[in-house]
């Protein structure tokens, strides 16, 4: 059982609306709510379940009405410093939380059953969240304020979540009084008193400093070294504690944290088992929230003697969540450790490891934990889960390219029984995979198909995806190339094409492809790779590349007004582009975006782009190029992309499943996002997306609402036109953008 009693994230007001409410419950996953008047006297319990009662029970749900009206107040409470084992009898499958009152029938704890759940400062760590970083301050800051202000600064700039200090009440914690000149000490002890003596903070300065984290974001904590320094914490109300490894013996210290009902990080350095299965007792019969930190506490700690495998151990010991802090030289240690589930890490910070004091030699310098918690972070995406193996999107790719495929060896008619010996084996790997063979064999082909022709999965299914006539409230066609347009046209009633362009089609004769003017409207679709690898970038830093993109995108300017004799009905015809603007390694600062966007418009200044019109794509926060990924920083955002539009009085391309993957990313309503954008949208590519980095997937395969996303184009993009741009729906005579037409014809 814990007891928790941090009530806020529990309670509302009996006066406050279910809406608010419905937000609280949200927000603190536990699907419940306590009602409580003015006064803080519990009135009722709201669960998720009530209200769902309420919504079905009610012929016009109004989420306005006061929560209090709903509340329901035949509920189970106890008197708080009621016998534990009482308190736990009342908890069950049913009853999942005990309000606790004081003796005026407050709400001031709540008793729930436990589990590896924790909650600080907004930071919810449980068995699938990330790591909570820690950056020890402790004394280094060498008794100055302003230095603490600087740690501070450099601590949030690493990427730490939390900045930790250390507080002792010197009169009450030494039998001395702390008294740094007693030449009765041991010459370890008398060291260690000297440097508190003129390193610590005074109670008034580290709150301060404690003011200062909370302005950069970072949740401040403290080590205290003896009750008195408990009270003092909880008199400026810290989030949670952390105990020394020292202080795990201490039970009259572990007793008076737990009492605050504040979360606890324990470290169990220089400990036997035996003490900390003592201490675990101790914490759980006050019904404390707690984690418990590997740790071996020798500064540097050596390599062979970290035992990061106890770690699986210590979580069975105490039955909780556990971490690690780490004394050791660098930090590889740590990474180990998040990858054997630690979920929370502490390592010492310092500006400067000369300075007096053991705790600098130990510490990493800003950059070290930099790269300490970007290590942190690659390690968590990358753990995943232990559900059935997917391919990834790159894999997808790559798959495409480097594995094989099943041809058929000679011609055949439709309707004809498909033999073996009318099968090949060959590269590259956009049909249908060799081990499908035996499933293939027997079987009646459904269509027509000449020697080497590829098959697919459809052939070894029902599905029977076929072009026809299709209705749409606004402009519509497919992407495609020269050498298959003219047959996709005929196919159905598509009122325009869109031309992807490859480099090599840059150099093409078009009098092959073209003989006639044609009666539908073009769009141009930019290479992004040129020869040579050139991936175009009018936002590169490099004078020469930015130069080369600017002349290759003036190419495909010029081919485009070439291409409008073709296209009488196009007046000024669109060209998708990528402008660049992605990294390698990690995304840009807000810094960086601002100047790559300062060299987009000079870039953009010296294209001739008389009778068209260039619309950028909107872009995914991690783009696939030649089978890997990067990292994309310009058209992601919501207000990065409206500022654009408005700044040049430009239009953009939205490709929907890429700004659905930016949304996830950016964590940010894909709603919001059409409600800032749309304005501003000329084209549309639709397709699917799933999670932050699955895009162009068949229409209704992923995250998208395309319901809502069509409510909201009509109302805000009513002329914008629309391609279907499913990856690879051009295999099989376009056989994946025939599935996603019929879909979309429903909405759209």
């Amino acid at each position: 059982m814990i007891i928790d009693k941090n009530i806020a994230k529990y309670s509302v007001f009996s006066e406050d609306t279910l809406r608010n409410a419905l937000r609280k419950i949200n927000d603190n996953k536990e699907r419940v709510v306590f009602a409580v008047g003015e006064t803080g006297r519990l009135d009722g319990v709201v669960t998720d379940g009530d209200v769902r009662r309420w919504l079905v029970g009610t012929e016009r749900p109004d989420l306005d009405v006061r929560v209090g009206t709903i509340a329901n107040r035949d509920f189970l409470s106890v008197r708080i410093g009621e016998d534990r084992h009482k308190i736990e009898a009342m908890l069950s499958d049913r009853i999942a939380f005990v309000p606790l009152l004081d003796g005026y029938g407050h709400l001031v704890g709540v008793a729930r059953a436990r589990r590896p759940v924790i909650d600080i400062a907004g930071f919810r760590l449980e068995e699938h969240s990330p790591a909570f970083v820690i950056a020890e301050i402790g004394n280094n800051h060498q008794g100055s304020l302003d230095l603490a202000c600087r740690l501070i600064d450099e601590a949030a700039a690493a990427g730490a979540d939390c900045a930790k200090f250390q507080l002792r009440d010197m009169a009450s914690l030494y039998r001395n009084s702390g008294d740094h000149t007693d030449a009765s000490e041991d010459l370890g002890s008398q060291y260690t008193l000297d440097l508190l003596s003129r390193f610590s903070l005074g109670v008034d300065d580290l709150f301060r400093a404690f003011d200062y984290a909370k302005t950069r974001n970072l949740v401040p904590l403290c080590t205290p070294w003896d009750p008195e320094s408990v009270a003092a914490l909880e008199r400026y109300g810290v989030a949670a504690y952390k105990a020394a490894s020292a202080d795990l013996t201490n039970h009259q210290l572990l007793t008076a944290i737990a009492e605050t009902g504040r979360p606890l990080m324990l470290s169990t350095g220089m400990s036997h088992e035996s003490e900390i299965i003592e201490a675990v007792e101790v914490l759980k019969r006050q019904g404390a929230q707690y984690v418990l930190l590997h740790c071996n506490s020798t500064y540097p700690a050596p390599f062979k003697d970290i035992n990061l495998s106890y770690m699986d151990r210590l979580r069975a010991i105490g039955d909780c969540l556990v971490g690690y802090s780490g004394h050791e030289r660098g930090f590889a240690v740590v990474l180990a450790a998040v990858a054997r589930g630690a979920k929370v890490v502490e390592k010492h910070f310092t500006l400067d490891k000369t300075q007096e004091g053991n705790d600098h030699k130990v510490s990493l310098l800003p950059d070290e934990f930099r790269a300490m918690v970007d290590g942190i972070r690659q390690i968590e995406d990358s753990m995943g889960s232990t559900d059935a193996r997917a391919l990834t999107q790159g894999e997808m790719m790559n798959r495409e390219t480097l594995a094989k495929s099943l041809i058929v060896a000679c011609d055949i008619e439709a309707g004809q029984e498909i033999a073996d010996d009318m099968l090949l084996v060959r590269s590259p790997g956009k049909g249908l995979q060799p081990n499908q063979r035996a499933a293939l064999v027997g079987r009646k082909s459904k269509r027509a198909m000449k020697a080497g022709d590829f098959f697919f999965p459809s052939d070894i299914s029902d599905s029977d995806a076929r072009p026809r006539p299709f209705s749409y409230r606004r402009p519509w066609g497919l992407p495609v190339r020269y050498h298959d347009y003219r047959s996709l046209l005929a196919m159905t009633n598509m009122p325009l094409v869109e031309f992807h362009l490859s480099y090599v089609d840059m150099d093409a004769a078009l009098e092959p492809f073209f003989d006639q003017p044609l009666d539908v409207d073009f769009v141009i679709h930019s290479p992004e790779l040129f020869a040579g690898d050139h991936v175009l970038d009018l936002c590169s830093l490099d004078e020469a590349y930015r130069a080369q993109s600017i002349r290759s995108l003036q190419r495909v300017i010029d081919l485009t007004r070439t291409l409008k004799r073709w296209f009488p009905r196009t007046q000024r015809p669109m060209i998708v582009t990528n402008v660049g603007g992605f990294s390698m390694d990690a995304h840009l600062s807000a810094a960086q975006i601002a100047h790559l966007h300062t060299i987009l418009d000079d870039s953009l200044s010296k294209l001739d782009m008389t009778g068209v019109e260039i619309i950028p794509q909107t872009m995914p926060p991690y783009p696939w190029h030649f089978g890997g990924q990067r990292y994309h920083n310009l058209f992601v955002d919501a207000a990065d992309i409206a500022g654009f539009c408005q700044r040049h009085d430009m239009r953009v391309c939205l490709d929907v499943s890429h700004s659905k993957l930016a949304c996830t990313h950016l964590k940010t309503t894909f709603t919001s996002f059409m409600e800032e954008v749309g304005p501003h949208v000329a084209h549309l590519h639709l397709a699917d997306a799933k999670g932050v980095d699955g895009e162009g997937i068949q229409i209704g395969t992923g995250d998208l609402d395309f319901a809502a996303l069509a409510a909201q184009l009509d109302r805000l993009s009513p002329k914008a036109s629309f391609i279907p741009e499913i990856w690879q729906g051009h295999k099989n005579d376009g056989e994946g953008f025939w599935v996603a037409l019929d879909r979309l014809e429903a909405w759209f």
